[in-house]
């Protein structure tokens, strides 16, 4: 779940993460009240979206009628596919130097990661690209967190001078909110040395792990909520995982890996999957809705069902897929590949109630899925 930059400041601050005094607001006039108190202004769009300042979604303001004209330029503008509803104006910061430092979920080293550079206020890929050197990373055995002797050795030979000692407690800062909030990626850019020596986030991104929304209830509600499309939400309130996808083969998989592959697979072959859906253990008993949900879709021109039996028996799952089968009866081509766990008896069921022999491969069924959709 992403938040936007005025939701996501206020779990910096309460970490002791200095932000900007800013109020966030609906309308040209509510942005010129808020100058008002402020002084000089940023004038923000709110959107869980990169490069605002490069689509026009950041305008600064010296005073009151210069908000005005800036939230009336920004509001309503369509970033990252959302329609602009609000902006944050806040107050203008003495910026000396701009930093960049995020926390994320790494996958090479399995736990969070720190990256640091003094390359603020640009895209990091674009920093990294421009020196290799710039972006400073360190895994940190989250057994054991991030203290301040860490953050200093990120920040070593980087010629911050007076600023370390503040920049490496917002590093620490920083870790704790990733840590305590459940966070995919916690991300200030910039961290900007203002003229008085602090260390200020200027901005703001903050990624929450699905998963852990029942342990994050007192911000869940200030998340962006995810914007589904009718099948999704469908697929959400029958508890189902399911993503609409614009291909013309339909995918029923057990288990999210398996589903994924097989995904890769359409499209290896030349054909685009039409659906994420993973059913798993569920294919018994929400098989019928699962197989109405993807051939729902109507870009659906084939049905690949592709089991893999290992705790999960293959030829339960298939009782359920084959019971919906007959219970809708669909007038759209199915291919089979079923493996594992309960396959010699699963492959029977198929051949003999629907009248088709599974395919000895995933490959084989899914470039038939394909030529058929064609």
């Amino acid at each position: 779940m992403d938040f936007e930059e005025h939701a996501a400041k206020p779990l910096l601050a309460a970490a002791g993460i200095a932000v900007p005094h800013g109020a966030t607001v609906t309308t040209p006039d509510e942005a010129a009240a808020a100058a008002e108190s402020l002084g000089p202004v940023v004038v923000k769009a709110q959107a869980p979206t990169g490069k605002r300042g490069k689509a026009g979604g950041i305008k600064p303001a010296d005073d009151a009628a210069g908000a005005r004209s800036a939230a009336r330029e920004i509001l309503g503008m369509t970033l990252g596919g959302r329609v602009v509803e609000r902006v944050l104006v806040e107050e203008r910061a003495d910026i000396v130097h701009e930093l960049y430092a995020t926390v994320l979920n790494d996958t090479a080293s399995k736990g969070p990661l720190v990256l640091f550079s003094t390359l603020g206020g640009m895209d990091i890929e674009e920093a990294a690209a421009r020196d290799a050197n710039a972006v400073r990373r360190h895994p940190v055995d989250i057994r054991r967190g991030l203290d301040s002797a860490a953050a200093k050795s990120v920040l070593d030979g980087l010629g911050l001078g007076a600023a370390t000692e503040a920049v490496a407690d917002v590093l620490v800062r920083l870790y704790g909110v990733w840590r305590s909030r459940d966070a995919e990626l916690v991300e200030i850019n910039p961290l900007a040395i203002t003229g008085d020596g602090r260390a200020v986030a200027l901005d703001c991104k903050f990624i929450l792990d699905d998963l852990a929304r029942a342990r994050q209830e007192d911000i869940v509600d200030a998340g962006v909520p995810d914007e589904l499309t009718d099948l999704e939400a469908r697929g959400r309130d029958l508890g189902l995982t399911y993503i609409e996808l614009d291909g013309e083969v339909g995918i029923l998989a057990n288990g999210a890996g398996l589903a994924m592959t097989t995904m890769d697979a359409v499209r290896h072959y030349g054909g685009g999957p039409a659906n994420f859906l993973e059913i798993g253990g569920q294919s018994y008993t929400k098989a019928t809705p699962a197989l109405d949900l993807v051939l729902s879709n109507p870009r659906v021109q084939s049905l690949v069902v592709n089991f893999c039996g290992a705790f999960a028996r293959t030829d339960v799952m298939t009782e359920g897929v084959v019971g919906a089968w007959e219970a809708l009866e669909p007038d759209i081509p199915v291919f089979f590949c079923i493996h594992g766990t309960g396959s010699k008896e699963a492959v029977p069921i198929v051949r003999e109630r629907l009248g088709m022999e599974p395919f000895p491969t995933m490959d084989e069924a899914v470039r038939a899925a394909i030529a058929v959709a064609k």
